[in-house]
């Protein structure tokens, strides 16, 4: 489903501020899988989702999804089919629309039909959000005609969730979606997550700093350095692993201490 060949990415070439963000990285994603990620601070992660949705184009390599080259394709056209949740709850949404004109939007975007994205939704679909809204167990169904700023940053991602999967995307991308919410908030999102991407087999990366979460979710395990994958393990032996185990395999890999604070304390 998704295959990145050597990509690379400088930021600021030769100036005193430049900085090898993404360095002859090379992925393969199969249909289906999901695979979390961790890695040091700068490691890369974020700059890879970006560079998948087309927030800059590479510099170097080759990007392709489901057997499309969306390399040079622009950051609107890949949005139809790549959804992407970011660790800050208010980046999915638009504050000043209601509920329900935010999840039109989601909808008639990364719908296919031509010309649909410049009419209203009809009763039709404003039922489906219903229903869809209703999954969620927040009542928010009944909140439809409110703006989404008056929701709480849990009901926002989640919301923001549902508005990236609405329409199966061939691709989710969660950049730490979870991070900024209270522990309880982030379970009930996270058991979400898991359900929706395992009910439609979605093809998903997710960016954690929960060394257990990287090890529990999925069927494959990434850990990132330097503007590359250092370590990617699935199957038998990734159920074998311990997070002790995985940060053993971070020092033998790199030749040094995993300097994540963040990941450390959730060990």
């Amino acid at each position: 489903m998704l295959e990145l060949f050597h990509v690379s990415k400088t930021f600021n070439p030769s100036t005193i501020n430049e900085k090898k963000a993404l360095t002859d990285l090379n992925l393969t994603l199969a249909d289906g899988d999901f695979a979390t990620i961790v890695g040091s601070n700068g490691a890369g992660k974020s700059t890879m989702f970006n560079a998948i949705t087309g927030v800059f184009y590479v510099d170097e390599g080759d990007i392709v999804l489901d057997g499309e080259n969306i390399t040079f394709k622009q950051e609107h056209l890949r949005s139809k089919y790549i959804g992407h949740l970011f660790q800050d709850p208010l980046l999915g949404t638009a504050p000043h629309m209601t509920i329900e004109e935010n999840m039109s939007l989601a909808y008639l975007r990364a719908s296919t039909r031509k010309g649909l994205f410049f009419r209203r939704s009809r009763k039709k679909e404003k039922d489906f959000f219903r229903e869809q809204l209703s999954l969620l167990e927040m009542g928010l169904e009944d909140r439809m005609k409110q703006p989404v700023g008056l929701l709480s940053g849990g009901q926002r991602q989640a919301l923001t969730l549902l508005m990236a999967t609405m329409v199966t995307p061939k691709l989710l991308l969660l950049d730490e979606h979870t991070a900024a919410l209270d522990p309880a908030t982030a379970e009930k999102v996270l058991g979400l997550t898991k359900e929706i991407v395992e009910e439609r087999n979605i093809t998903c990366l997710m960016v954690t700093h929960n060394m257990n979460q990287a090890l529990e979710l999925g069927n494959r395990t990434l850990m990132m350095d330097s503007g590359r994958v250092v370590f990617d393990v699935s199957g038998k032996e990734r159920s074998a692993l311990t997070v002790e185990d995985l940060l053993e395999k971070f020092r033998d890999h790199v030749g040094r201490q995993l300097d994540n604070d963040r990941i450390l304390l959730s060990k």
